[in-house]
């Protein structure tokens, strides 16, 4: 049968009715009413000369044709669905790159920049995917999938290129620091709430926070431990801004905010 002659809307009411074996469900899906879905459907029966599915009192079921027919037209609609993605991609006229990174690492450093980059290179089409776990870069096409990652390495399976080393500082609103006469001292952080962002990375390596550094600093028998913990850097930085609390941050998540005067170290 010639393409122009197949009764179009009838098949797509068909394959609607028989994912559910349901004339009441395909309605549904079709915007219309399920008088019309029968109507379309007893077409296209008598279009090809055969019943589809067999009635009964409570519903209707797809027969060995019907269930032939549908597997044909689903596997049909996938080839078509196939067809405009590629089609759209081939209209596409820059490159994609897609970048994954951390959240807070994302919100606090890669955004603020991104307006930057696309002055200076334009022309490529960028998306963000927010995930701390490690996603396989990749070429693709025309365009790229990369990935930053938190984490001493090595990296299986991937090229990878050193961004940042990591320092962790306290830092805080600096109306903390206006209440006292005298610069902060290590001892005094007994006096505060101490923010402490908890996270593995995707290696499952967990990296140091608050018990470190006041180890490090020797006063850990002196100051508690945190009792607020946080699993993004940029929850327990808002926190730090409001003057709620002191957090371990670096250079990188910390700097534009350091830079802006809302926090100081």
């Amino acid at each position: 049968m010639k393409i122009e002659r197949l009764p179009l809307n009838a098949l797509r009411a068909f394959a609607e009715a028989a994912r559910t074996e349901s004339f009441k469900h395909a309605a549904g899906r079709l915007g219309v009413t399920p008088g019309a879905v029968s109507r379309q459907i007893k077409q296209l029966e008598d279009r090809l000369g055969i019943p589809l599915f067999a009635r009964h009192a409570n519903g209707v079921y797809l027969n060995e044709a019907g269930r032939r027919l549908a597997q044909d037209i689903d596997s049909g609609l996938e080839r078509i669905a196939a067809g405009v993605m590629a089609a759209q991609e081939s209209a596409r006229q820059a490159p994609m790159l897609t970048l994954s990174a951390p959240p807070s690492f994302m919100q606090l450093w890669l955004l603020p920049r991104l307006a930057d980059f696309d002055a200076r290179v334009g022309g490529i089409d960028i998306s963000l995917e927010a995930s701390q776990s490690l996603t396989v870069p990749a070429w693709q096409g025309d365009g790229a999938r990369l990935a930053i990652r938190y984490g001493r390495g090595p990296w299986s399976e991937v090229k990878s290129h050193h961004l940042f080393g990591d320092e962790l500082f306290p830092v805080c609103a600096p109306s903390m620091l206006e209440r006292s006469d005298r610069p902060m001292a290590p001892t005094d952080l007994v006096h505060h709430a101490l923010l402490e962002v908890c996270w593995e990375s995707s290696q499952g390596v967990a990296f140091p926070g608050w018990q470190e550094w006041l180890e490090a600093a020797g006063v850990a028998d002196r100051v508690p431990p945190p009792q607020r913990r946080y699993s993004l850097s940029g929850l327990a930085m808002d926190q730090a801004i409001a003057g709620r609390g002191i957090m371990l941050a670096n250079h990188p998540v910390a700097m534009d905010r350091l830079k802006s005067g809302v926090m100081t170290p």
